[in-house]
């Protein structure tokens, strides 16, 4: 326990200096209202180009006017998009007009939030621009960054040259990027403390003649002006203002220990820009490091001996951050690093450097980064990955708390594991029942939970249009809908999905079902009663590759805590009409699932079974006036009604209509309320929503 003792001596002045940081954290970032400098009627902005990225036919601005911005324009044609690439520059002064953008919380729950992320950046606004001027600017240092931007685009692997000189990660192909993720090993494309050091050694040695006072001066100044164009990203902050702290300790004669340096380093960060507390690259790196320092004197022994033990250390100290980013661990991250960690510190970051300098090596680059993609792909499936749900402050508090006790008794590794295990299986503790109806735009997608998770259910997946696009216009990024439903599923401990239930074949409903079973666990599939449509027969082809089985117009439906009535009433003409109308009941409670089902069907549905005192009412069609007719929902009578309808569509959903049918139930709608929660317990309920 002394060992543990030794490990924080702090004084009074770090205790109250800790204290101070962290309500000046608070009060600038919770208490404290930031309250736009534009209005919602203003159209035309004027202000600096910080930061710009060209993704396919999208342009993308940060730009400080009275306050940062964001915003957005596509191009109209590759003429176009060559043209501006010419003209645009970081620093030049931009006006332009556009419309204002509502930038939204994730309206699923879990899930990245983008408002709160820019928020952090201190951006309030998002524009879409329609027209603007660029006026150049003669800012020296912008005109540097601007060479190295232009630079890097136009070498070969530029997204990875980016990546590795200016830290923007705006161009990697997603799916590689997830991939790296995947594997544990994305902290290597952030600009570091690994990246610093080594650029640090290569500044040590060339400036080794100079006295200590002036190289750190020189050295100093190099980082910084390399912070600002990486943006000042906060790891590479710490890293650089860690190093000054500890030259400044040589120089006067300090006698602090690198874990209070590490605080100050922290504190000085906080102080100039609270926001830094939020900032994931900010976290991740403080607490690795403080880790790492904590354990120093462990490293021993050779250099493999050393990088096993600062990869055991790492992943055990950034092992909550992780669950709560990602909601699931590899665990062969840590044998993933000790390939990549020197693979890309010692080869792969200084080539991309020399490469920038020397565009003759690019063919040698290439090759590496084309053995870096397939090392990914390797440890891609090698990866075992274990999903844990969302933990809360307190299970984040005794983790840390039996880390450090861990520290001072390494026998106590036990206590650590028992800990984890016990957070694997709470969700299997919750003993109600939880249904979803998730926001996925224009489409339909919803989750049932029963106790303790014995079944979970998912009726419908949504899915957007896919518009093609030339070669020219086509993004580096793929976005699946679905993403953030799996996300969501893996925040509450769920790592497969029991039966996987498709009302009908249209894409909205469907789309996003070959990316679930393609990257989820499914036992189940289950089709409405019409013949397979073209999607349908592409899921399957996916389905027999698994070996998942699959069945379709299925009447009934019996699960350990819930049956599930398929209401057929024969086959139609229209697909819509074919879609599967499932009811079930929880205690007193009645649940409806109309997918897109028509008046016609309503109608024979009525004819064919007693339904009335509808709880919940999944409303079909988005609430198009083609279904919810008066006499169906007269006969039904639901309580509350629930549309799952996208925001500003073009269809006109909800049909005004439809409305004014359903004006004697309490309606929710997906686009204004987000995802909506039902949550039963003891025969009572409670309904939630995520917001917007």
């Amino acid at each position: 326990m002394a060992k543990l003792k030794n490990l924080f001596v702090f004084n009074y002045q770090f205790i109250f200096l800790t204290i101070f940081i962290l309500l000046y954290v608070f009060f600038n970032t919770k208490i404290r209202v930031y309250k736009s400098q534009y209005k919602d009627t203003d159209t035309t902005i004027t202000g600096q180009i910080r930061d710009y990225t060209i993704n396919g036919d999208k342009l993308t601005l940060e730009i400080k006017g009275r306050e940062m911005v964001k915003a957005n324009y596509y191009f109209k044609n590759e003429r176009e998009k060559e043209k501006i690439d010419k003209e645009i520059c970081l620093g030049c002064t931009i006006t332009f007009t556009g419309k204002n953008q509502a930038i939204l919380n994730n309206t699923i729950p879990h899930t990245f939030n983008y408002k709160k992320y820019l928020t952090n950046q201190k951006i309030y606004r998002s524009y879409n621009m329609t027209d603007f001027k660029i006026k150049a600017d003669n800012n020296i240092f912008y005109q540097v960054k601007t060479y190295l931007y232009k630079r890097s685009a136009k070498l070969p692997n530029s997204d990875y040259l980016k990546i590795f000189i200016l830290g923007d990660k705006s161009l990697i192909n997603s799916e590689d990027y997830s991939l790296f993720q995947q594997n544990g090993v994305a902290h290597l494309l952030a600009i570091s403390g690994m990246h610093i050091g080594v650029l640090l050694k290569v500044l040590d040695l060339f400036f080794k003649r100079i006295k200590l006072v002036k190289k750190t001066i020189i050295i100093s100044s190099i980082l910084l002006f390399y912070g600002f164009l990486t943006n000042f990203a906060a790891s590479l902050m710490r890293a650089a203002l860690f190093y000054i702290l500890l030259s400044c300790q040589k120089i006067f004669h300090w006698r602090l220990s690198n874990f209070k340096l590490l605080l100050i380093t922290a504190f000085l960060l906080l102080l100039w820009n609270p926001f830094y507390f939020y900032d994931v690259g900010f976290i991740y790196s403080f607490v690795i490091t403080g880790g790492i320092i904590l354990n120093n004197k462990y490293l021993k022994g050779n250099y493999v001996k050393q990088l096993l033990l600062i990869s055991l250390i790492s992943f055990s100290f950034s092992l909550p951050i992780t669950i709560n980013l990602n909601y699931e661990i590899n665990l062969t991250s840590i044998s993933a690093n000790l390939i990549f960690v020197p693979f890309i510190s010692l080869i792969v970051y200084p080539l991309a450097l020399l490469t920038f300098l020397f565009s003759m090596l690019s063919p040698i680059f290439n090759l590496t980064i084309s053995l870096l993609n397939q090392l990914n792909t390797f440890f891609g499936h090698l990866a075992l990955m274990i999903i844990f749900p969302r933990l809360n402050v307190i299970f984040i508090f005794l983790y840390y708390i039996i880390l450090l006790l861990v520290l001072a008794k390494p026998r106590r590794w036990g206590i650590l594991f028992l800990l984890l295990i016990i957070i694997k299986l709470w969700p299997k503790f919750e003993n109600s029942y939880q249904i979803y109806y998730l926001d996925v735009g224009q489409g339909d997608s919803a989750v049932i939970i029963t106790p303790g998770q014995k079944d979970v259910l998912l009726i419908d997946t949504g899915g957007k249009v896919e518009i093609a696009k030339e070669s020219w216009a086509k993004s580096s990024k793929t976005y699946y809908l679905s993403d953030n439903t799996l996300k969501f599923l893996k925040s509450l401990g769920i790592n497969h999905l029991d039966y996987l239930i498709t009302t009908h074949g249209d894409n909205d409903h469907l789309g996003e079902a070959q990316h679930i079973i393609e990257t989820f666990k499914v036992k189940q599939v289950i089709f409405n009663i019409d013949s397979y449509n073209t999607l349908e027969q592409k899921i399957i082809q996916s389905l027999k590759k698994k070996k998942i089985t699959y069945q379709r117009g299925l009447k009934k439906l019996k699960l350990a805590h819930l049956t599930m009535d398929f209401l057929n009433t024969g086959v139609y003409d229209d697909e819509n009409d074919n879609s599967n109308v499932i009811y079930f009941k929880i205690g007193s409670f009645q649940f409806l699932f109309m997918g897109d089902a028509g008046e016609k069907r309503e109608l024979d549905l009525i004819n064919h079974y007693a339904l009335t005192d509808i709880t919940f009412l999944k409303v079909g069609h988005h609430g198009s006036n083609t279904s919810s007719s008066k006499n169906f929902i007269n006969q039904i009578k639901p309580r509350y009604a629930i549309i799952s309808v996208g925001r500003n569509n073009s269809y006109g959903h909800p049909h005004e209509e439809v409305l004014t049918n359903l004006s004697s139930s309490q309606i929710y709608r997906t686009d204004q309320d987000g995802t909506i929660g039902v949550k039963i317990k003891n025969n009572n309920y409670q309904i939630t929503k995520s917001g917007i």
